[in-house]
């Protein structure tokens, strides 16, 4: 969903700097461009986070939308989670946007926004999820807090929450139980990335939404 909303933005105009832990520039470079940052990033290093901030800065004057897309997902219940596994998912998820937000906002101006994105389980219970729910639920109450925090310098925060969407970390779940959350999807079908990263950019974008959540999950929230 990353990479899909990097490419949405290089094609209506914009420049895009993409953070990623294991980020292989050459590869990336291809698809959005020359003119686009690729840095080697890990989140849950406010420093290596604040460095590659003075990059895009230093190159760019500043930065004028940040979106908090990266995610980490190890599901077990309560009983069999290793506190490793807790602490890496609360890192990644919900610690990693802190640290994204704080470096950019000395070089954010009036007018700029931050989109974080949520997940469904952030709203509604599943089993096995609770350090993933327990991140994304807590990226929702930072979300409002900001948006509340963030209003006198005119800088809007507000959160996507994807339904379900193929990618690289929901590959890995079996298909009896992609089969059972499709069947919970009032559309019938899993979203794709580039439905999604248009709600981001519609978003970003929108000077009137602050502290809102909008879904782009095929009617779940409304079955669950």
């Amino acid at each position: 969903m990353g990479l899909a909303t990097a490419r949405l933005a290089v094609a209506r105009g914009d420049r895009v700097a993409v953070f990623a832990r294991n980020a292989n520039e050459r590869e990336l470079r291809d698809v959005l461009g020359n003119e686009s940052l690729v840095l080697a990033t890990d989140v849950t290093d406010p420093d290596a986070v604040q460095h590659s901030v003075e990059l895009v800065a230093k190159a760019w004057g500043g930065v004028d939308v940040l979106v908090n897309n990266a995610g980490l997902h190890r599901g077990r219940r309560l009983h069999r989670l290793d506190l490793a596994d807790w602490n890496a998912v609360l890192d990644t998820n919900l610690s990693g946007p802190m640290h994204c937000i704080q470096a950019c906002l000395g070089v954010m101006g009036e007018g700029a926004s931050i989109v974080n994105v949520g997940a469904v389980v952030g709203f509604r219970g599943f089993a096995g999820d609770s350090a993933y729910g327990a991140s994304k639920a807590g990226l929702s109450g930072l979300t409002q807090v900001l948006a509340v925090e963030l209003a006198p310098r005119k800088i809007r925060v507000n959160l996507v929450i994807p339904g379900l969407v193929i990618t690289e970390m929901t590959a890995q779940v079996d298909e009896q139980a992609i089969a059972q959350l499709v069947s919970r999807i009032p559309l019938g079908r899993v979203g794709t990335e580039q439905e999604i990263a248009e709600v981001i950019w519609w978003v970003a974008g929108s000077t009137y939404m602050t502290g809102a959540s909008i879904p782009s999950d095929g009617g779940m929230l409304s079955m669950l």
